[in-house]
């Protein structure tokens, strides 16, 4: 039997008062190993999600499985290739999963709702606030909301995007205290524990420290893509925001109720101990910025250490066009991006006050509606 690492926190104590968890499912747990949705364990963990909300907790569902319910459908037996074969199976099937998820909830008298996300719904500030307004909006209303890429329309986010790093920015989203993302493995492992014996679990990564060596599994399956490296990408992602993330299995029962119970089951990620603002973990980790402001090493470690906002002073150089309240990066003397932010100047403004002391902005513009270029509220510094 393998031995896992010892874990050296108390999981109940740390998942104490969770109130909202976002549980993302994979195709190759939907599919239970095979090249279709397996409803048995489809309707089983509807099952759990509803046991969930029951005990008080307020649920969000990521969920692959759209190419795989059209792979059904048009008696695919490969997960296509090609863009529009792929578009083309994803709208074939996404009618056939949420069909599915309705029924499955239905006969345990729970209402689901379908929302599909690209990211050009969480690189713009509106858009991110209208998709979380409407989130918060079906979780007053006791509904689990069911979420999935746009795959019929979304072709970047086909060609190199999975629904696990779209789970940990909707756990940002709905500022969510807990990510589980179930796939068909244990969890982290240091090697194949299909093949090698001496493969062990990893119950617990740290915030900080050395990176552990891990197995990461096949990139994509027959049915799904991402691999175990994309899910580790994921849970780092949530965990730097401050919330704790555990990769478990999704294909043994009542993995969800005893994760929530405390139970050491999968890889538990451990959150940094500050959790991020709201907007600060949308400029961090969804914004998309439209420009690059250079600054010099002074400006950079007041930013850096000492939590100043940037002014004018500190500004060497400006690249690329944005406007007054677009997110921008803040970028040292080596080119490398290491803040963002939400500028108070357009990029022509900024050129024209570059290097001046806040005093004199009135005097190059004519007018003076800000001291600082990018304020200390509205920035973020980036963790390598």
């Amino acid at each position: 039997m393998r031995r896992p690492v010892q874990p050296s926190i108390d999981r109940a104590v740390l998942l104490k008062g969770i109130r909202r968890v976002v549980v993302k499912v994979g195709s190759g747990v939907l599919s239970n190993g095979g090249f279709r949705l397996h409803h048995p364990t489809l309707e089983r963990l509807s099952g759990e999600l509803v046991s969930l909300r029951h005990q008080g907790l307020q649920v969000v569902l990521v969920s692959s499985g759209a190419i795989l319910a059209g792979m059904d459908h048009l008696g695919l037996t490969k997960r296509p290739k090609s863009i529009p074969l792929k578009q083309a199976a994803a709208a074939v099937g996404q009618n056939r999963l949420m069909w599915a998820y309705e029924e499955a909830f239905q006969s345990c008298g729970q209402k689901a709702a379908q929302i599909l996300l690209t990211q050009e719904d969480f690189r713009y500030r509106h858009r991110y606030l209208n998709a979380r307004n409407t989130l918060f909006a079906l979780l007053k209303l006791q509904v689990i909301p069911i979420i999935n890429e746009n795959d019929t329309v979304a072709v970047e986010e086909i060609k190199f995007g999975d629904n696990d790093i779209l789970s940990a920015l909707v756990a940002q989203l709905v500022d969510a205290d807990l990510l589980v993302i179930l796939t068909d493995m244990d969890g982290l492992f240091t090697a194949d524990p299909r093949k090698d014996p001496s493969a062990r679990l990893i119950p617990l990564v740290p915030p900080k420290g050395p990176e552990i060596p891990f197995w990461t599994g096949g990139e994509t399956s027959l049915t799904g893509v991402g691999g175990m490296g994309a899910k580790v990408k994921a849970a780092k992602k949530a965990a730097a925001s401050g919330i704790p993330a555990i990769v478990a299995n999704g294909l043994k029962e009542a993995t969800l109720t005893r994760i929530l119970a405390g139970e050491a089951l999968g890889t538990l990620f451990v959150p940094e101990v500050s959790r991020m603002e709201s907007r600060k973990r949308w400029l961090a980790f969804a914004s998309h910025p439209k420009g690059r402001i250079m600054v010099d090493e002074g400006a950079k470690t007041a930013l850096i250490q000492r939590g100043k906002s940037l002014l004018p002073s500190g500004i060497k150089a400006v690249s690329r066009s944005f406007g007054a309240g677009d997110v921008v990066g803040l970028v040292g003397e080596d080119g490398i991006e290491f803040a963002r932010g939400l500028t108070n100047y357009s990029a022509e403004e900024v050129e024209r006050i570059k290097g001046r002391r806040s005093t004199e902005i009135e005097a190059a513009l004519g007018q003076k509606p800000y001291d600082e270029v990018v304020h200390r509220d509205n920035l973020v510094i980036l963790k390598e």
